[in-house]
């Protein structure tokens, strides 16, 4: 019976060294989400530049697939993706911002300084809507089919690499 009392430790700090060698390996952009296959959470959004409008999760049920593209502008990343989420905007691509734990004047100058990709901005000052899709942080950017239904998330900046790899290909199956 002493035996097994020695081994205890020993196979704690064995599962402990297998935990952390698998993390090694992961790739920290790809969080799962428990949302992915369910729709976008039920929300009632002021406009970012119009806080006597409105938006619902109709707008994100358009028949089309949107990226919905979580930003700030306390966020150094989202200033680093700005510029491609603009590039993607003059393609064709369907974008909605959703402007996270913000101050309103800072983001409009922002937008109006950098250019807008957004078709609607959402404003979520309090992040009510961030915490309902499970944002850890800016910027992060949920795939969305034309139904409303989350098909895939992405942690980090959407560059060059991001998007012609992962997002891309599944914006372009989504449209088919």
């Amino acid at each position: 019976m002493k035996k097994l009392w020695v081994l205890g430790p020993l196979l704690a700090f064995l599962a402990l060294v297998v935990f952390l060698f698998r993390g090694l390996f992961s790739d920290p952009t790809e969080i799962e989400s428990a949302l992915i296959g369910k729709p976008v959470p039920a929300f009632e959004m002021v406009d970012l530049f119009d806080t006597d409008k409105r938006h619902n999760g109709e707008l994100l049920r358009s028949g089309q697939p949107v990226l919905l593209n979580v930003w700030a502008t306390w966020c150094p990343t989202c200033y680093a993706e700005h510029q491609y989420l603009n590039q993607l905007a003059r393609q064709g691509v369907r974008i909605v911002g959703l402007n996270y734990k913000d101050e309103r004047d800072g983001a409009i100058r922002w937008l109006s300084r950098l250019g807008n990709p957004y078709e609607v901005t959402l404003y979520d000052p309090d992040g009510m809507l961030g915490l309902d899709l499970g944002v850890y942080g800016a910027p992060e950017t949920y795939l969305i089919d034309g139904n409303g239904i989350i098909r895939y998330r992405h942690v980090g900046d959407v560059n060059d690499r991001v998007w012609s790899q992962v997002l891309g290909p599944k914006y372009e199956e989504l449209r088919q």
